[in-house]
């Protein structure tokens, strides 16, 4: 081991990974490498689980799939034999007959140690317990004369690793993650960072990937806090990027940083728009779309997506349909063709009524008894989903569906027609959080976006009442309350789980409350086959919500 060093020049590799892509990964793990040689480093850190993808789920069931991180890991191990930094770098690690989520330091020409997981997360988007064994508790890693501890994502959401991390001589406390994005997750991540930096006193490095993979969102963040609580340095969010932070030990035996990146975070809506851009592109460019294409009704929820698909993949790869029918009133012709011409999309008209008409015709001798109903109004989303399948099957684009989280929670939505596609920016968005973000979005531009400034989403799509237009003067607030009494109740319901009665003792409706329990609870069948879409609140359909289909349950409090 060599003479203990007075300086540390650490480089952030903060990275977006594939999931599976062992062989991308390793790539880009060289190429940040090299950039952290550039920038004078002695160790590159990535995060959790990198080589595999964050996270891999299944995928490390597979035997072959862990002997190919293998082989990556010690090709990546023998590269640092050529005296340029060192690798502290995340892996799935068989040892002993048991499967670890492991941090590998690479060094020498060698795995020089490894350090596994102990808190395996089983909440939530996480079920790392059945994949993955815990490990023991850790010591701190020897690097060229520095004790490092290296707890992993959740080991620092509990006291107890890095307080054995202390006890057994840690100095710096380096942490990798692959922590999902969930609205204020930010602050919370600072919150428990300083909780460790208080109880241990050490400083911390947090280390976090960017990045979509299916529904989650990585958001980067990434920071340093100084044995003083200090924030020493702030990583951009949503950007791929490696930055050098410098430490240096004092006479008093501390470690402390020296100036870093000090990048300003998104604020709520900045950051929720953010998300969407960033898990949709994602989505699309990592299962290799070409583009995408969805109905563009001159309605809210799909100038939303609409922009948000611009400003994620660039007008050229977004291409909208309007899909009229009889009851399409001439101001969503306008609207919609004017969001498509602020946005500078291809824009095309597909009348559907031959379609619906034919519909009808052949059901008649089988309804000719019936009045017509919602049947009817089915087939006209229906006819509309299958039209942009079709568009899709031909010219390659995922279809993009629009069904926002107020609308999902209900069932306002038809099966195998609106809910038609391969991905929802807007799943985790209530119909209220959607509107926000149209106004915010005309009074921004990010910087890291494709889209035009200005306003991209026309005012007479926010300021109208939105409708389906299913039916002649058809609005939402026919069958549904208003969204900001419908999503106040939603919230308590999904989000924090109140029952009944103690959301009626909040002022709302008791029959109104219990008419969207009941809704809630029957839709759940729809939700089961919607598309996949960003995670954006604590509870998102999917992963974070798994209720059963067959449910008689009805809280009578």
């Amino acid at each position: 081991m060599t003479d203990r060093p007075e300086t540390l020049r650490l480089a952030l590799a903060q990275a977006n990974p594939v999931v599976g892509d062992i062989a991308g990964n390793t790539e880009k793990a060289r190429a940040m490498r090299a950039e952290g040689a550039r920038l004078g480093a002695d160790l590159v850190v990535f995060p959790e689980l990198f080589l595999a993808g964050y996270p891999p789920e299944d995928l490390v069931k597979k035997p072959a799939f862990i002997e190919a991180c293998r082989r990556a890991l010690e090709s990546l191990a023998a590269e640092t034999g050529d005296g340029g930094p060192a690798l502290l770098i995340g892996a799935p690690f068989a040892e002993d007959g048991k499967l670890y989520n492991s941090m590998a330091l690479l060094d020498g020409g060698r795995i020089e140690a490894v350090r596994h997981k102990v808190e395996l997360p089983n909440y939530g988007v996480f079920d790392e317990k059945r994949v993955f064994d815990a490990g023991p508790f850790p010591g701190p890693i020897g690097f060229r004369g520095i004790r490092l501890g290296v707890p992993i994502c959740e080991d620092i959401w509990v006291p107890d690793v890095v307080e054995c991390l202390v006890e057994t001589g840690a100095e710096i406390l380096v942490v990798p993650n692959g922590s999902p994005y969930w609205h204020d997750k930010a602050a919370l991540r600072l919150n428990v960072a300083v909780e460790r930096v208080v109880e241990s006193g050490l400083p911390l490095v947090y280390l976090n990937q960017v990045g979509g993979q299916d529904e989650l969102v990585f958001d980067g963040g990434s920071f340093g806090l100084a044995a003083d609580r200090r924030l020493a340095f702030q990583m951009p969010a949503y950007e791929e990027t490696v930055e050098l932070s410098v430490w240096e030990k004092g006479a008093d035996e501390v470690w402390r940083p020296g100036e870093g990146p000090a990048a300003t975070l998104p604020d709520h809506d900045a950051a929720d728009w953010m998300a969407c851009v960033v898990g949709l592109r994602d989505y699309v460019d990592k299962n290799r779309f070409p583009g995408i294409v969805l109905g563009l009704s001159g309605g809210i929820d799909s100038a939303v997506c609409a922009a948000i698909a611009v400003d994620a993949l660039g007008p050229s790869r977004v291409h909208a349909i309007m899909l009229p029918y009889r009851y399409t009133s001439q101001t969503s012709l306008e609207d919609a063709a004017a969001c498509a011409d602020a946005l500078g999309i291809r824009y095309d008209t597909v009348p559907i009524g031959p379609a619906v008409d034919a519909l009808e015709h052949m059901l008649g001798p089988l309804f000719e008894q019936h009045a017509p109903d919602i049947t009817e109004e089915n087939l006209q989303s229906r006819v509309r989903g299958t039209v942009l399948m079709a568009v899709s099957n031909k010219f390659g684009p995922m279809v993009v569906t629009t069904g926002n989280k107020s609308e999902m929670s209900v069932g306002y939505a038809t099966l195998y027609g609106d809910m038609n596609g391969g991905f929802n920016p807007i799943k985790d968005l209530y119909k209220t959080e959607v509107f926000r973000l149209a106004r915010w979005r005309n009074a921004n531009r990010p910087a890291d976006v494709l889209g035009p400034t200005g306003v991209v989403i026309p005012e007479r799509i926010i300021d109208k009442p939105p409708s389906a237009e299913l039916r002649e003067n058809q609005t939402d607030q026919d069958s549904l309350p208003p969204y900001d009494i419908l999503d106040g109740i939603l919230e308590r319901l999904v989000e924090d789980e109140k029952g009944v009665a103690e959301i009626i003792a909040e002022g709302f409706e008791e029959a109104t409350v219990r008419r969207i329990e009941h809704l809630l609870y029957i839709a759940e069948y729809k939700r089961r086959q919607a598309a996949p879409g960003v995670k954006l609140t604590r509870r998102n359909f999917g992963r974070d919500r798994r209720y059963p289909i067959t449910n008689r349950f009805r809280d009578r409090g």
